[in-house]
């Protein structure tokens, strides 16, 4: 299935759209899509399609998003936690995945109409090559993109997203390109995986669980927190509305939570320490995709 959707509202829903842009709505939406297995246990097929049909939804919430104005989506489809499923599952799921990148860069005309760019976020080095390679193509390729962002935490945990930006810090301090002094939160969350992106203003986790299982842990602090009771697959446009309105509800108590500070106070060698990391990001995603996959090269 497509990447980019019609619309699928109906004539009483797009009335509902249009009430509820007349409030705040929020620019940036993260999504815990959860329950693509209970959805197959409960339909009595098998998990791969649950799996299957957790895509399709997300496909078409993402139309839903843009239907109501919001302009970055970011999504939790699979955690480094997930490697611990037995081999058959993980093995669906990265051949899942490779599909639906694929299908991904055969549409990058779309992509590239529609103004879409797509970011993944996660530990690429835990990734199969040939997924990598296609992950790193579609973020070249869209990176200049900004009409709307569609960010994958893909091989993701926030522990795992700290340890890293702690790391590059600390590589920083030994290369002598920052100071320790120089180490603040805004330093930190532009060593994060989401640097490009404002943090979530909602952030809707289905399936009944109220956890947020380490996701986007240092980006939530004072997001809006929705729990919806429903599998994934499950998920209606009926379910995203209540959920924007209930951040339209609690949108005047989150105005009232201090703010982060932005990156205002940076001197120009913190400055220039960012731009060389953020190159050497750019150079890595380069050197993924000049790398040959071979047919039979060990892939994880």
């Amino acid at each position: 299935m497509s990447w980019i959707r019609e619309s699928t509202l109906n004539c009483l829903q797009y009335l509902v759209v249009k009430i509820l842009r007349s409030g705040r709505i929020p620019r940036h939406v993260a999504f815990i899509m959860d329950g693509n297995r209970r959805y197959a246990n409960k339909q009595h097929v098998e998990k791969e399609t649950g799996h299957v049909r957790g895509f399709d939804k997300l496909a078409e919430t993402l139309q839903w998003c843009l239907d109501l104005g919001i302009l970055e989506v970011t999504v939790y489809a699979f955690s480094i936690e997930n490697f611990k499923r037995t081999k058959e599952e993980v093995h669906t799921l990265m051949e899942l995945a490779r599909q639906k990148f694929q299908r991904l860069l055969d549409e990058r005309e779309k992509l590239m109409e529609h103004g879409v760019c797509v970011r993944v976020i996660g530990n690429l080095e835990l990734i199969p090559d040939n997924v990598r390679k296609l992950i790193a193509e579609a973020m070249l390729i869209t990176k200049n993109n900004n009409k709307a962002f569609l960010n994958v935490a893909f091989a993701y945990t926030s522990r795992d997203e700290m340890t890293y930006a702690i790391k590059d810090i600390l590589r920083g301090v030994n290369d002598s390109n920052i100071l320790p002094e120089d180490i603040d939160e805004d330093l930190i969350s532009k060593c994060l995986y989401t640097y490009e992106s404002p943090n979530p203003d909602l952030l809707i986790r289905t399936s009944g669980e109220v956890r947020l299982s380490d996701f986007l842990m240092w980006q939530v602090s004072n997001s809006c927190i929705y729990f919806a009771d429903v599998l994934w697959p499950e998920f209606s446009a009926w379910d995203l509305f209540s959920a924007v309105f209930y951040y339209q509800r609690c949108h005047t108590d989150l105005e009232t939570i201090p703010k982060a500070h932005n990156m205002t106070k940076h001197d120009s060698r913190v400055s220039n320490y960012l731009k060389k990391l953020y190159h050497e990001r750019q150079i890595m995603l380069q050197n993924i995709c000049a790398t040959e996959i071979l047919p039979c090269n060990g892939n994880k």
